[in-house]
């Protein structure tokens, strides 16, 4: 594998954290747009991804039996279709940090025209399912990049 075989990554750009994907076949309907639960689709990869941006090892604590996050709640508006062929850029950004989850705002772009945005809640959950507190080290990766309005 060369360098040029790495899988997608993103990046932030001061508190805001962009994933760029490009929507295949695979992801629409029959009339060439994109189905709406692919957007959930788009919005776990940004989130993960910016994640392992953070220095947040999920897999690790994971196995390690410290828990993982789970979605606990979802508001998604859907704005303008994205359809076959277009290149979205996934926005994220952290609002709120709680000692067991996070609250995230998404917005998916199409250049300059939002196609799809969402407010998450992810919660930390131990192996059984209960909330959990969050590792500090991952509290402490969240801190600087928390949104806070002027």
């Amino acid at each position: 594998m060369t360098s040029s075989d790495q899988a997608p990554a993103g990046r932030f750009d001061g508190r805001e954290h962009r994933f760029a994907l490009r929507v295949y076949f695979e992801d629409t309907d029959l009339t060439g747009v994109v189905y709406h639960a692919n957007y959930l689709r788009y919005m776990e990869r940004a989130r993960s991804d910016m994640l392992d941006c953070a220095g947040i090892d999920q897999r690790a604590v994971f196995e390690a039996g410290g828990g993982a996050y789970a979605v606990a709640g979802l508001d998604i508006r859907y704005r303008a279709p994205a359809k076959l062929g277009d290149t979205l850029v996934v926005v994220s950004k952290l609002t709120r940090v709680r000692a067991a989850a996070v609250d995230i705002q998404q917005r998916v772009m199409r250049d300059d025209l939002l196609v799809a945005e969402a407010t998450v809640e992810v919660a930390f959950v131990a192996p059984g399912g209960r909330p959990r507190r969050q590792p500090a080290e991952w509290l402490a990766a969240f801190e600087p990049l928390v949104w806070k309005e002027s």
